[in-house]
């Protein structure tokens, strides 16, 4: 209900199956103000529509679809938003996934033993496995940056970085002055 100057998908939108991506976007049309903004961030591919690894439908992401921006635009188009940005995130996930599994590691033990060693083991062929579909096959990461108004935004990403930088001041402010060690 109601409507919101700021709407943001982080790691749903692989979720919501193709034959739902035009319902999405009607969604988050009609709850965007006029001057809004809606930023969705997802694993996608690459090489065009294709399916889903099945290791993955299977045991990491039931129901789960990597989407092909080329399924996904045309449904942003018909819900009538605007893509005003678009950033593809190449190899960063890759970073993501290694020092996931890094930190897997460090902890199997602990997982093991909640879990099995089964699952362990099919958790380490994820994040391995999915490394290297980012890091040398068709994976990616992308963030869709939406409106309804193509002025809603200023004309580049400076903003963001102004914004970023106001955050920091702000963070800096609101911390305790620390004494001088002697």
């Amino acid at each position: 209900e109601g409507q919101f100057d700021r709407i943001v998908s982080v790691g749903m939108f692989e979720h919501v199956g193709v034959v739902h991506y035009r319902s999405f976007f009607d969604k988050i049309r009609s709850l965007l103000t006029s001057d809004g903004v809606a930023l969705i961030h997802a694993i996608g591919r690459f090489d065009g529509p294709a399916p889903t690894n099945p290791f993955i439908t299977k045991y990491i992401f039931p129901g789960g679809a990597v989407p092909a921006l080329s399924e996904v635009l045309p449904a942003v188009e018909r819900a009538g938003l605007l893509v005003t940005d678009l950033e593809i995130l190449r190899l960063h996930y890759a970073m993501t996934l290694r020092h996931w599994r890094q930190r897997f590691r460090g902890a199997w033990h602990i997982a093991a033993e909640r879990y099995g060693e089964r699952f362990c083991r099919m958790w380490e062929f994820y994040f391995a496995a999915a490394e290297i579909g980012f890091r040398y096959e068709n994976l990616m990461v992308f963030q869709l940056q939406l409106t309804k108004d193509q002025k809603a935004l200023p004309l580049t990403r400076d903003y963001i970085g102004e914004a970023e930088q106001q955050l920091r001041l702000r963070n800096v402010a609101r911390q305790p002055a620390r004494r001088a060690k002697r």
